[in-house]
């Protein structure tokens, strides 16, 4: 079989170049188009995959950056675009993640399989330290490898045929991973058709307008906002919360950057707003917090209260999915998680939240004292600035090329993102000084 149908593709090629070489003799041009490559298998591809806009945002950047050093090698590349940390985690953290891997080299200290929800201790100090006062249980956190996985695990639990919303910029992994599982039509060109996209501009101060959003099943929402750096208020909450129970919607709650918050009236956790317990699943993460990107340790908190429509526990299907596609973060992972939490690993910890935040005011200031308009900056490790009337990507390239600092276009986190470029604060304050000048050089005159 394999033989005939490489016979018929070269006959096929033969023909085409015969009829191409007559076409010429008469003055004419046909292109000769060869045959799909050969191929072994008859499995079909995932048709929502075919569905996705050229590559995820970030590895796209990078490919973008690595073109330019090629073009320019001895370009020095200041790098504010990907959230990544660059600072150390703090002592007493790496301290006791050193003596847990050490500890694996002895009889009496080495463990294998932990339990899929994470060490009770674990739990126990995510929700002591975070959660108790707004009436969470330790049974109701589940500790993974990240909130970026555990967004991909919920989805795979509330399946294809639920609706979605999300804010609009967002996270990409809210819409990249709904596509994914089949949630959504095609691209139309500014976005995917069956996903409502939920607003959020300077006009409306970063929160949709809920009076005008038609219902879904399961809202993304991300407070502080990634992009943005916009944190809702009390009273926005209050209000996205009562959307939720009059329509009997699910948020998907990413507290990602919560600890960077300082403003008062505005909440660290969603389940600081009553009533939240029965409709809201909060997602969290040690990345942003001790230096964990690489490190990898994270939580979800599905209260006992948030029921499907049939009365089912929504607890029960995360703990189903977590015991079948996973089989527990990293126990080096959970010691550092567990010496954050405890008195010296948090006073570290915000220091080095602190440090990121008085980048992420110098850039703030850097951009206002230039004419621009800036939002972020302030409970966040974001600054959001507009270019009005500007591509984002061409303001990336042109911010590339002019300054050799990557941004982050804003039109990556979606239609409401044009126009606007994304700094991260996640940088050495060395870097982050060379980049004010850098920026004051080339747009200090707007």
């Amino acid at each position: 079989m394999v033989a005939l149908s490489t016979q018929f593709a070269s006959a096929r090629l033969r023909v085409a170049a015969a009829g191409s070489q007559r076409q010429h003799a008469r003055g004419l041009t046909v292109q000769c188009v060869a045959a799909p490559e050969q191929v072994t298998t008859r499995v079909q591809r995932n048709k929502n995959m075919a569905k996705l806009q050229a590559g995820y945002l970030f590895p796209e950047i990078a490919r973008r950056r690595k073109a330019h050093q090629e073009k320019h090698p001895d370009a020095k590349i200041i790098s504010l675009g990907i959230g990544d940390t660059t600072e150390p985690i703090p002592p007493f953290i790496v301290d006791a993640m050193k003596k847990s891997s050490e500890g694996l080299g002895t009889l009496e200290g080495y463990s294998g399989y932990g339990a899929e929800q994470g060490t009770p201790a674990l739990r126990e100090a995510i929700c002591k330290r975070l959660y108790e006062k707004v009436g969470r249980k330790p049974n109701e956190i589940f500790v993974s490898d990240g909130s970026k996985c555990d967004i991909g695990r919920l989805q795979l639990m509330f399946g294809a045929d639920v609706t979605v919303a999300l804010q609009d910029p967002a996270y990409p992994v809210y819409v990249d991973s709904s596509v994914i599982m089949g949630m959504t039509g095609g691209h139309n060109g500014t976005g995917f058709d069956n996903i409502q996209y939920m607003v959020c501009r300077p006009e409306n101060d970063f929160f949709p307008d809920l009076s005008k959003a038609p219902r879904t099943d399961i809202i993304f929402f991300c407070s502080p906002n990634n992009p943005t750096g916009a944190a809702a208020t009390r009273e926005q909450l209050t209000e996205l919360v009562a959307f939720a129970k009059k329509n009997g919607s699910i948020i998907v709650y990413d507290a990602a950057y919560a600890l960077y918050i300082s403003d008062p009236n505005c909440p660290k956790t969603i389940y600081e707003i009553p009533g939240a317990e029965e409709v809201a699943i909060e997602t969290c993460s040690f990345s942003k917090y001790a230096g964990f990107t690489g490190v990898r340790l994270g939580w979800t908190v599905v209260p006992e209260q948030l029921r499907y429509a049939d009365g089912f526990q929504v607890i029960n299907d995360f703990n189903r999915i977590m015991t079948t596609v996973f089989n527990g973060a990293s126990n080096v992972a959970q010691a550092g998680g567990l010496a954050c939490l405890q008195d010296d690993g948090w006073k570290q910890m915000l220091d080095l939240v602190a440090f990121y935040k008085e980048n992420a005011a110098i850039l703030r200031k850097t951009f206002q004292d230039m004419g621009f308009t800036v939002y972020g900056g302030e409970n966040a490790p974001y600054v959001w600035v507009g270019f009005p009337g500007q591509k984002s990507w061409d303001v990336f390239a042109e911010i590339l090329e002019k300054c050799n600092i990557v941004t982050t276009p804003g039109s990556g986190f979606g239609p409401a993102g044009e126009g606007f470029v994304r700094a991260s604060a996640f940088g050495h304050r060395e870097n982050v000084l060379e980049a004010v000048e850098r920026f004051k050089a080339v747009y200090g005159n707007k």
